[in-house]
């Protein structure tokens, strides 16, 4: 379907619905969240995402009833599993691998994280959209990394320090560029796993 035909009076088009191309609604997903790193959440409107893909506003109500529902199916549209399939028979590479993932991608979804700070507070669905997308799939994935260390016996089963690793992880993520302005990069995440995660795991 072309933006034209999507873009037809909601009298007629409004029974058409499931027909936007995947790859047009992906064109509004990508705008949206790009929208919102750059301006922050309570600076982008429907109206300016449609104006930057080049459709009618009445093009993404009908679709998306509000700005938080918008945002919602797009934060779970983008999801993907940074840490998914890390598993290189050893918990200290695993997690030095995990600190490679994060820093690949820290820049682009820390921002996303800092700009929706607020609003996940104010709106439910919002918050959990965002817990879906881009922090459940990666704990999950890291509590997989920790498990199989425990199996192999590189740390003990019930170790305190194994529940904190996920906040030990994320929490760095979030909190570098208050302190210093800048993201956690893949050689900051590295020196974090090996001066404070590992240790604190009793793994070398």
């Amino acid at each position: 379907m072309t933006s034209q035909a999507a873009d037809e009076p909601e009298t007629v088009a409004a029974s058409r619905r499931s027909k936007i191309t995947p790859e047009r609604e992906r064109e509004f997903f990508d705008a949206v969240l790009e929208q919102i790193r750059e301006c922050g959440y309570d600076s982008v409107t429907m109206e300016g995402v449609a104006a930057s893909t080049r459709c009618s506003k009445s093009t993404l109500y009908r679709q998306w009833k509000t700005k938080p529902q918008f945002v919602a199916a797009a934060l779970r549209a983008s999801r993907e599993v940074r840490f998914a399939g890390i598993d290189t028979g050893s918990l200290a590479e695993d997690l030095r691998q995990a600190a490679r993932a994060a820093g690949d991608w820290s820049g682009k979804d820390t921002r996303l994280l800092q700009a929706l700070g607020h609003a996940i507070t104010q709106d439910h669905e919002l918050q959990q959209a965002l817990r879906e997308a881009l922090v459940d799939p990666e704990v999950a994935a890291l509590q997989e990394i920790l498990r199989r260390g425990v199996e192999r016996g590189e740390v003990r089963a019930g170790h305190p320090a194994l529940e904190y690793v996920p906040a030990m992880m994320f929490g760095v993520l979030r909190v570098r560029p208050v302190l210093t302005g800048q993201y956690a990069d893949s050689d900051y995440l590295l020196r974090f796993v090996d001066a404070a995660v590992l240790p604190a795991l009793g793994v070398t």
